[in-house]
């Protein structure tokens, strides 16, 4: 029988029989629509409303501080249609990634019947959680806030209030990418109006008060720079995971590569979907998961 060093966030295995697959409940037969995927968690929901809040903030200042109040027509439609796209696509691909089962290991499944099911092979090794008493796939891990295994976890994330997994990864880099986008724009038409502003009297610049203006400009500026910066980092760290085909979780714990090198092309387009098209960059969009394979469940 071929030894594999005993990892210490996993329980390993060697028999079924050692998996007391008698002390696990069946998972719960779904609905004919399924059931929604929604983490009750205090802090992640927090953290999701103060995203809204943050998006419809600076959607008030663009708005009702900027453009309504310019007399430049073209100016203000081009960079309303333009800022409230990028808004709307940011919280599209936010309800996205909180909504959508991150790719969730059905909840005790360690029972007699499934283990039966994998027909094992001597020297097979199989992963159980003993936090959700669950067969674990190659490259799952459990999550403490969701209270489940995640195939493929990357990492919670609250501002999501959900994992970033196998089924939601394409919906957390949109969100990111276009709050990235909303708060760059955000930040050009502040730089413009405040220019336009001191050539100009202050009094015409908004339908605020000048001390209001500059207060409600301020704090859109000190949003949107901070929001740039921290999505864009998060952008470019999970496009990286993606193309190495390697999650946060496996980087953090150095976990030993067992899975087959595919091209960076391959890899996008199994986040993304195939072929590549304008789906790509839509949170409407699902891409084609393919079906679980049993045997991802043994090494």
């Amino acid at each position: 029988m071929m030894l594999i060093p005993t990892h210490h966030f996993r329980d390993i295995e060697r028999k079924p029989e050692y998996l007391q697959p008698e002390k696990c409940v069946p998972p719960p037969y779904p609905g004919p629509g399924g059931t929604m995927w929604f983490i009750r968690d205090g802090c992640g929901i927090a953290c999701a409303i103060v995203t809204w809040f943050l998006v419809l903030y600076a959607e008030f200042v663009v708005l009702f501080v900027m453009l309504i109040p310019s007399r430049d027509y073209v100016y203000s439609v081009i960079n309303g249609v333009l800022f409230n796209l990028l808004a709307f696509l940011a919280l599209a691909s936010h309800c996205r990634a909180m909504l959508t089962d991150p790719g969730a290991v059905p909840k005790g499944n360690a029972t007699k019947e499934f283990i039966e099911s994998l027909q094992l092979k001597p020297g097979q090794v199989v992963y159980k959680c003993p936090k959700c008493c669950s067969i674990k796939p190659d490259r799952a891990h459990h999550c403490s806030v969701c209270k489940r295994c995640i195939r493929k976890m990357d990492h919670h994330c609250p501002w999501v209030n959900n994992c970033v997994g196998e089924n939601n990864q394409k919906y957390f880099v949109l969100f990111t990418m276009y709050i990235a986008l909303i708060s760059l724009h955000a930040l050009v038409m502040v730089g413009f109006h405040f220019l336009h502003c001191f050539e100009e009297d202050w009094t015409k610049c908004s339908y605020f008060s000048p001390p209001t203006t500059v207060i409600l400009l301020i704090l859109l500026c000190f949003e949107g720079l901070l929001f740039l910066i921290f999505t864009s980092v998060m952008f470019g760290t999970q496009v990286h995971s993606i193309c190495t085909d390697e999650t946060g979780i496996e980087q953090l714990k150095k976990e030993e590569r067992r899975w087959a090198k595919k091209t960076k092309w391959m890899n996008m387009k199994a986040v993304f979907g195939h072929p590549f098209s304008l789906g790509w960059a839509s949170p409407f969009a699902t891409p084609d998961q393919g079906k679980a394979d049993p045997s991802q469940y043994v090494v």
